[in-house]
């Protein structure tokens, strides 16, 4: 299994790079927040996490141990698969946590192909997963709350509207953290998006 790569990013394709390896081009699927820190011919060292079937060897990156720990652990879950973990590994910790504590859905409902049901059920995986790895949300715990109630509503409106949670979830780090109300954030978000 490979741990980790270090090498110069090339052909950034939105979810994914080609990270140059002393000559070799590891392909590479990484979450949008990395994806988005990451500039082309500069240096990176990715954390990975390698899922093989017998037809396919895919790699996926993270910017840290404990995102690929994330990553494992939720394909651990019923029915989930490496897209759909990757997928729950775009929401920032904080707001997974916030969910989990809260036992509220609405998070995870808004990442494509999970419908309520589905959601309840993996919040009490992932609540069971906070209790056996309570290190994976330790940086979090610091910053639960922050951003995150006026967050959720604002991923839930623009997936309302069509884009993808992971795009959602990155337009909306970046939005000012003076505007606190889930309209201004959203109008701020549609404009960067625009």
């Amino acid at each position: 299994m490979i741990a980790h790569l270090t090498g110069t990013v090339h052909r950034l394709i939105p979810g994914s790079l080609t990270l140059d390896v002393h000559g070799v081009g590891y392909l590479v699927t990484v979450p949008l927040s990395v994806w988005d820190d990451l500039k082309e011919n500069e240096a990176a060292r990715l954390h990975i996490a390698t899922y093989v079937r017998e037809d396919r060897l895919d790699l996926f990156g993270f910017a840290d141990a404990g995102d690929r720990a994330l990553f494992l652990e939720s394909m651990k879950m019923s029915g989930v698969g490496p897209s759909l973990a990757m997928e729950i590994c775009s929401v920032p910790r904080n707001i997974l946590l916030q969910a989990i504590h809260g036992e509220d859905p609405g998070i995870l409902t808004s990442i494509k192909g999970i419908g309520k049901k589905r959601a309840e059920k993996m919040l009490v995986d992932l609540k069971s997963l906070l209790e056996n790895h309570p290190a994976l949300f330790a940086a979090a715990a610091a910053m639960e709350g922050v951003a995150a109630a006026f967050d959720q509503d604002a991923i839930a409106a623009l997936t309302s509207l069509g884009y993808d949670q992971a795009t959602s979830i990155s337009v909306l780090k970046n939005v000012p953290k003076d505007l606190v109300s889930t309209e201004q954030r959203v109008k701020a978000a549609l404009q960067a998006l625009s």
